[in-house]
Order: structure tokens, then sequence, then C-alpha cells
């Protein structure tokens, strides 16, 4: 084999696909995959309970769980409408699943849990983690992460995620018996590797930019939204003593009493309808949260491919320092200065049979060092085809997924406008009777 530096072989990992190659890789990828879930199962988060037990310290505590309930899709466009399947989670066994998912298909954008505590919520709202609301959207947060997961090419095949939505008892301990905890990167392990990596794939460090920067820009559409909310209630609060000051001129007033009234009853159903509204831009504020924290775990996946190239050029300066030593041993001069050299010069070169022992000790370090590299040039080469291919299916859905939210979030604020027109419309025409 010939000899391979550090620089040489990162390059490797770091091969360019082409779009040709990029469709192939996706339509391969698909095929392996087979047909995703939710073409072959209806899968919904029917409703949530809240419970009271003890937890694993014997203490006692209140908890929410949800019921998923699965159909097959044969059966229900036969005509008929058996009863699904059902069983209870608690929304730590959606976090154990995502767990899961992350460490066995680090490749891949793993969509992401609704929020376990309230976060960037429109402060009238409550932030309590039991209200009946919050609880109610993460209902529906964790019936889009199924979803998204049925839907997807390679993660709706996996038999731990058929499991979790058919088999009530003992889908923890088969998680468990997978190891995929021991698995699992260290964030000292993936931070160290961050710093460390010589040579870095600009792909991905760019990949890292922008989830950085769809996080920090959702966040500040979230904010804004959120004041835009606050004045929003304001306004219809405002209707409503309105409506107030209406009704109580309309009963000291004999021939605009009429008027006066019908007038303030379009006020107060105005000022009534907020809490409708305000729940429509909840939800299309949980759908901007929810790419949120996509933006994490593109970041994960980015951390993923950093600690596979580091581990990769780590090997391959191994291979390198080892090949050395050889070159040094059958020449018998040290290049670089060492202890071994200056011991060497102390006390004497070594003997021909000792140089010959550790030479062939050496050789059989150097054809384990090479195989590794080759092993772990293959795991990078591997990584980067997969992760574009997914990388590329979540591009799509994050653009359709975007524009739709926005495009209906500028529709119900036309609504809105057009709401307040009407009503100050239908009062002008009370007034005019008067």
């Amino acid at each position: 084999m010939a000899d391979s530096s550090s620089e040489e072989i990162a390059v490797i990992g770091n091969t360019d696909l082409t779009a040709a190659e990029l469709e192939n890789n996706r339509n391969n990828t698909m095929a392996e995959a087979g047909t995703a879930l939710l073409k072959r199962m209806e899968i919904s988060v029917a409703e949530a309970e809240k419970r009271t037990g003890k937890n694993a310290v014997n203490m006692q505590e209140t908890y929410t769980v949800y019921l998923i309930e699965t159909r097959a899709v044969d059966t229900a466009t036969d005509g008929q409408n058996p009863t699904p399947d059902t069983l209870w989670r608690r929304y730590s066994e959606f976090e154990l699943l995502r767990n899961y998912l992350l460490v066995t298909y680090p490749f891949i954008v793993v969509p992401p849990l609704p929020e376990k505590r309230a976060e960037f919520v429109w402060h009238k709202l409550s932030a309590d983690n039991m209200d009946p609301d919050f609880v109610e959207r993460r209902r529906a947060g964790l019936e889009n992460f199924l979803l998204r997961v049925a839907s997807h090419p390679v993660l709706s095949n996996d038999k731990i995620f058929y499991s979790f939505l058919t088999e009530e008892n003992g889908w923890k301990e088969v998680v468990f018996e997978t190891g995929f905890q021991a698995k699992a990167d260290s964030r000292l392990k993936a931070l160290n590797a961050t710093f460390r990596v010589k040579n870095p794939d600009k792909r991905f460090t760019e990949l890292k930019l922008y989830s950085d920067e769809l996080q920090s820009v959702t966040s500040q559409l979230l904010r804004v939204r959120a004041r835009v909310a606050d004045r929003l209630y304001g306004v219809y609060k405002v209707h409503g003593n309105y409506g107030r000051v209406f009704s109580e001129w309309s009963a000291i007033e004999r021939d605009m009493g009429d008027g006066l009234q019908s007038a303030g009853h379009h006020m107060d159903a105005y000022a009534a309808s907020v809490d409708d509204i305000l729940e429509e831009e909840e939800h299309y504020a949980d759908q901007l949260k929810e790419y949120l924290y996509y933006a994490e775990a593109l970041r994960t996946v980015c951390k993923k491919h950093e600690l596979l190239q580091y581990e990769l050029e780590v090997d391959a300066l191994d291979l390198t320092s080892k090949k050395q030593q050889r070159e040094e041993l059958a020449t018998g001069t040290v290049r670089t200065f060492s202890l071994k050299g200056m011991t060497s010069k102390l006390f004497g070169q070594e003997t021909p049979e000792q140089r010959e022992a550790k030479l062939k000790v050496l050789e059989e370090q150097i054809t384990e060092a090479e195989n590794l590299v080759i092993q772990k040039n293959a795991e990078c080469e591997e990584f980067v085809q997969k992760a574009w291919v997914d990388m590329e299916r979540f591009k799509e859905q994050k653009d359709r997924d975007l524009k739709e939210a926005l495009i209906s979030y500028a529709v119900m604020q036309i609504s809105v406008c057009k709401k307040g027109i009407q009503v100050w419309t239908n009062a002008k025409e009370c007034f005019s009777k008067m």
C-alpha cells in the first residue's frame, strides 16, 4: 500500500457528489428502505390524559400520557371501519424513541419532538406544561412527529419504531437491548472533534452555519409574532370595551338606543372571537417551532460527520507515524527529536536482531492501521453519501412546509383585518339608522 498522509486520507471522505450520483443514491436508499409505513398504516395521537402515580424514586407525581391509535390502511379502504389498535405512551418514551433513532441513523435529520415546556409563548397563554391548551398542542406535535417518522423512507421501516406503535409492554427493554446508549457519542468527544478536525468538509461547515442562522431567524420571527399577538389581543379587548360602553349608553337613549345596542353587539361578538384567532395563531407558531428544533437536528448530523472525519484523521496520522518509525528502524536514522533517539545515542545502537524483531512488530501494526484507515474512510464516504441524500429530502420538505405555513399565516392576518373592517361597516350602518 502506498504511503498516505492524514491530509490525503481526509480528502477521500470529502468527495463531492454529482447531481446524477445524488439522484441514484436517493433512489437506491428508498428502494432499500421499501414503502414508508404511513402508506400501510393510519397513525394518530387521539387524546391526552392526566395521571397520578409513583416515579422511579417512589414519589408521587402527576404526568400526562398520550393515546396512540393505529389502523391498517387495507382494512380501512375495504369499506370497513374496524376498531383501531391503541396504547398509551408518556412523553419520556417519545424521547427515548428519538434518542434511539439519532444514534442508529446518525446520517438522517431526525424529526424533532414538540417542546416539553412552553417556550416563545404569547404571554397571555399559560406556560404550565399541565395546562390543557398546552397539552393539546403537544399532543398535536407528538402526532406530527410520528407522522414525520412514519413517512420517512428509512426511519419508517425501523422495527423498534414499529414496536413503539404496536406493543404496549416490553418496548423499552427491546430498545435498551440494542445497546444504543453505549454507541452514543459524548458531548466532550464531539466538541473535541469540532475544534481539532484539520480538514472539515466545506458543505457540512456551511450547513452548520445555515442551521445556526435558521434557528436565529426563526427565534426572532416567533418573538415578533408573540408581540403582534399581544397587540391583537389588546385591540380585541378594546372592542369589548366599546361594546360595553355602547350597551350602557343605549339604556339612557330613546331614539338612538336600538342603533347603539346593535353596534355594541357587533363589538362584543368581535371581541369574543379573539380566542379562536389566537389559537389559530399558535398553530402556525408551532409549525415554525418545529423548524426551530429541526435546526438542532441539522447540527447533530454535522457533528457526527466531524467526529467521523476527526477519527479518520487521527488514524491516518497514526499510520503515517508508524511508517516513519519503520523507515527510521530500517535506515538507522532518526528524522525528528525523540526520547528513543537520545537513548540510542547515549547507550548505543540496537542489535540487528532487536531491530528485526521491532520491524516485524511494526509491519503488523502498519497492516492493522492501514485496514483501519480503509475502514474509517469507507464509513466516512458512506456517511457523506447517505447524509446528503437525506439532506436533499429535508430541504424539499422544509421549503414546502414553511411556504405553506407562511402563506396560511398571511391569509389569516388578511382575514382578521377584513373581519375588523366588516365590524366597523356594520357599526356604521347601525349609527346611520339612529
